[in-house]
């Protein structure tokens, strides 16, 4: 659909999508698109989605609309499976692993790149913990584009491969993704680069809302009581609000769904990096920047969102909550998936299961809660890791008394 503007996040202001554009020039918001939803109501019909493509382009209208001779740049992304879980009733996994690069952010790339090209851009630049940067090395790739991608140094080998694999320049740092995200801004004006980091240009949160729509399209329109996420940069969580408000504009969710019975919005981060967790906890609006950040979920090892704001904004006006999850509770809860539900999740989308287990022991959540995890990712992207953290847990096992042999009482 043609976009009528681009809001700012922050304070309002109106600007057009004619043209490129990053964040607000004035206090830097997080821009969302806008489209005129009322003049869509009642021509597009929830009915009418059935037999179209089953990718995220099924919700063209509300995506933003192309030139006539213009084609979106998509590897086959979205539309990913709903799985019922083997282990625990009322509970579903949306596994996004079965995108193109292995994520979900083939999504939020494939809108972006579209967007790029449409634009006339010839040169994209992302820091990335790692899936980013592979998803923008691809879609650059099948678009004609050049990526500049910045990694950590320890990033997944499969990330940096795939990124070299797919022709992109990739530099890898030795700090975190903040790092990345500085000699980005430092180099992207001397270099001619377009910065499509995460909320810092306004489509990739366009690609990430589809997961929203297919939420409430494969669960026959009836939203979850929760969704359980795990935010590194968030992008997910902020794109599914936005999916909502617009369903609600639209009347696909009824009224009796509107505004306060949306889905408790939860985010699940690592012990090791969890910035989002500790203003929430702390009822701030927005978080610091978190020192030493440590992980082997990589996706989640971010220090500051960019729109963390938005984040503590949803989670507060979903009624959700904000939990942590130790490296060692994210490999048991991968064992757990792979062996109980035959999803082998990244180190992310694991966390996500140990999330629902502290809520439900909690009480926060009850078992007849329906309930939505996010796996945002492939396991096969992060063997390297998930190996070396393997080998972590065994050196720090305690030793076991050795009682000679002895059987009963003693």
């Amino acid at each position: 659909m043609q976009i009528s503007y681009l809001e700012c996040t922050r304070c309002g202001e109106h600007l057009s999508a004619d043209c490129p554009q990053t964040v607000c020039p004035k206090d830097g918001g997080v821009l969302f698109a806008r489209y005129d939803l009322a003049s869509l109501k009642g021509k597009l019909r929830r009915e009418d989605l059935r037999g179209r493509v089953a990718s995220m382009w099924r919700y063209a209208e509300v995506l933003p609309d192309l030139a006539a001779n213009e084609t979106p740049v998509t590897l086959g992304e979205g539309f990913t499976p709903m799985l019922a879980s083997r282990g625990y009733p009322n509970v579903f996994i949306k596994d996004e692993g079965l995108n193109p690069t292995g994520s979900f952010k083939a999504r939020g790339m494939s809108a972006a790149v579209t967007m790029a090209r449409h634009y006339g851009l010839k040169k994209l630049a992302v820091p990335s913990a790692g899936n980013a940067g592979g998803a923008l090395a691809a879609y650059a790739a099948a678009a004609g584009l050049e990526a500049y991608i910045f990694m950590p140094k320890d990033v997944p080998l499969a990330n940096r491969m795939e990124s070299e694999y797919f022709g992109a320049h990739v530099t890898l740092v030795d700090g975190s993704i903040s790092d990345c995200a500085r000699m980005v801004a430092e180099r992207k004006e001397k270099e001619g680069w377009f910065d499509a980091s995460t909320l810092k240009e306004p489509y990739r949160v366009e690609g990430k809302k589809t997961m929203g729509y297919e939420v409430a399209e494969q669960l026959d329109w009836k939203l979850p009581d929760a969704i359980i996420y795990p935010t590194g940069g968030g992008t997910g969580l902020i794109g599914m609000w936005k999916a909502f408000e617009e369903m609600e504009e639209l009347g696909w969710l009824g009224a009796e769904r509107a505004g306060s019975m949306r889905p408790k919005m939860i985010t699940v981060q690592a012990a090791g990096c969890a910035p989002i967790v500790k203003a929430f906890e702390a009822g701030k609006s927005a978080s610091e920047m978190w020192t030493g950040a440590q992980t082997f979920a990589a996706g989640l090892r971010v220090p500051k969102a960019y729109g963390d704001y938005l984040i503590l904004d949803i989670l507060k006006k979903s009624g959700g909550a904000a939990v942590s999850a130790t490296d060692e509770e994210i490999l048991a809860a991968t064992r757990h998936m792979a062996s109980v539900e035959g999803v082998f999740a990244a180190p992310e989308g694991a966390a996500s299961l140990v999330a629902y287990q502290k809520l439900r022991a909690s009480g926060f959540l009850r078992e007849e809660d329906t309930v939505v995890l996010f796996n945002t990712g492939s396991a096969y992207k992060y063997l390297d890791m998930m190996e070396e953290q393997e080998r972590h847990a065994e050196r720090i096992v305690p030793a076991v008394r050795n009682i000679g042999g002895i059987i009963g009482p003693y």
